[in-house]
């Protein structure tokens, strides 16, 4: 303790010696790895303790977006999400799907693509057949024509 004037009188008055707030830390100086010193999207990172107990910037890469499908732009399930770079060096199964169109079209659109390719098939059959039946049609017209004449 220790003692002080007051301002207002010329008693002595007692002041109480209090700690000091703890000084707030600062955040760590580290510096960036890398030549890009802006924040932006491509240039996030992290604080890292190393086992020699350094603090080190680490550079996060950006997550990688889980494919859509090309119609209807539901997810695809089953499939890895990864940035195209790291794609290509995924296996076959973890970029496809093991069906038609797997890995480029939902389970919904692929059924859809394959019925309208079959219906439009079988309607090019029911042309083809229906045209038979009128070029029939027609000879047989045509020879009855010929044969009442004679």
């Amino acid at each position: 303790c220790r003692t002080s004037r007051s301002h207002f009188g010329s008693s002595p008055t007692q002041v109480v010696n209090r700690p000091l707030l703890a000084p707030t830390t600062m955040a760590p100086r580290v510096k960036y790895q890398k030549h890009n010193v802006y924040n932006t999207k491509s240039n996030k990172s992290r604080f890292l303790r190393t086992p020699g107990g350094r603090l080190v910037l680490h550079h996060v890469k950006k997550r990688g977006s889980i494919p859509k499908c090309g119609d209807c732009g539901l997810k695809l399930w089953g499939i890895t999400p990864a940035r195209p770079y790291a794609n290509r060096r995924l296996t076959k199964s973890q970029r496809t799907v093991n069906r038609t169109y797997g890995g480029s079209r939902c389970h919904a659109c692929t059924r859809n693509r394959i019925l309208r390719a079959f219906l439009v098939e079988e309607q090019k059959i029911v042309k083809q057949v229906l045209l038979e039946k009128q070029r029939a049609a027609k000879k047989e017209a045509k020879a009855q024509k010929k044969g009442g004449k004679k």
